[in-house]
């Protein structure tokens, strides 16, 4: 896999952070319209763990999805832009590149459960055994894991537990919680489809379903009541429980591998201010 992320504002960090901040080439485009949520107190709505089992029908059927994901949006004062390469397994692995216009990738990280490894291959500094999901967000402001990740570029939301009970929304929409995580549905054609779902700071909300998927994802974190991370994903090169190799979640690290602290990487990113 190759992939690409870029950073567009100076950095003064450090020359190995310059590989965060390489150009990518992506067509701009507008973000999709952010959906206001329902709010409030619906109506009880009894027939939610029918309508949820009809939304997740598909999606509950993918166990690994590769696609390659174009990437807008804002993390904290920063712009980002560009192109990942990304591969997603059970229980719970990934595997995230950074696609450079030329020469080698920007990052490389690779997940499994609890413990992942970035490597930056232009500046050959490694990030070995940190959470994942601390690893995302310090990278692109979004806190999520590889299970939450594959579970959302699925189609079915941030938890993938049935929901026991919903309510309903004059908008149409229904919802239905499950520990900290709330998915909306919405009808489209007769059918219901997940529209959005919120677990803790970070609400994900579809849109330009093809075929049943949505082609389009975007993922936003709030922080004390304020948005952090605005990012639109849309996909392409969708491939749907296809056998991948073992070795895809497996990175090669650089001969003199230079160590990276979590902390450096997190100073660095988009919602660390972008200094060591």
């Amino acid at each position: 896999m190759t992939s690409g992320f870029t950073r567009r504002v100076p950095c003064e960090v450090g020359s190995w952070v310059l590989g965060i901040a390489v150009a990518a080439s992506l067509m701009g485009s507008c973000a999709p319209r952010q959906p206001l949520l329902p709010s409030g107190a619906g109506a009880p709505f009894p027939d939610f763990p029918s309508a949820y089992r009809q939304a997740t029908a598909a999606c509950e059927q993918i166990k690994t999805i590769t696609a390659t994901f174009a990437l807008t949006g804002r993390a904290g004062s920063s712009k980002l832009r560009g192109r990942i390469d990304a591969g997603f397994a059970p229980p719970a692995r990934a595997r995230l590149e950074g696609i450079a216009p030329f020469g080698k990738p920007v990052f490389i990280l690779v997940a499994d459960g609890e413990r992942g490894t970035l490597v930056l291959p232009r500046e050959d500094r490694v990030l070995r055994d940190a959470p994942p999901d601390r690893i995302v967000e310090a990278l692109a402001g979004v806190p999520l894991g590889p299970e939450a990740l594959r579970t959302a570029v699925s189609g079915c939301g941030l938890d993938g537990a049935s929901p026991a009970e919903g309510q309903s929304f004059s908008n149409g929409w229904v919802s239905g919680a499950s520990g900290d995580s709330t998915v909306y549905l919405r009808q489209e054609n007769g059918a219901w489809r997940v529209a959005a779902a919120t677990r803790g700071p970070v609400t994900i909300t579809y849109a330009d379903y093809v075929a049943g998927r949505p082609s389009t994802i975007r993922f936003r974190a709030e922080s004390q009541g304020r948005t952090t991370t605005d990012l639109t994903v849309r996909l392409s090169n969708v491939d749907l429980n296809t056998t991948l190799d073992p070795r895809t979640f497996e990175v090669d690290l650089p001969e003199h591998p230079v160590t990276l602290t979590l902390e450096e990487l997190r100073r660095a990113g988009p919602l660390g201010g972008g200094g060591l």
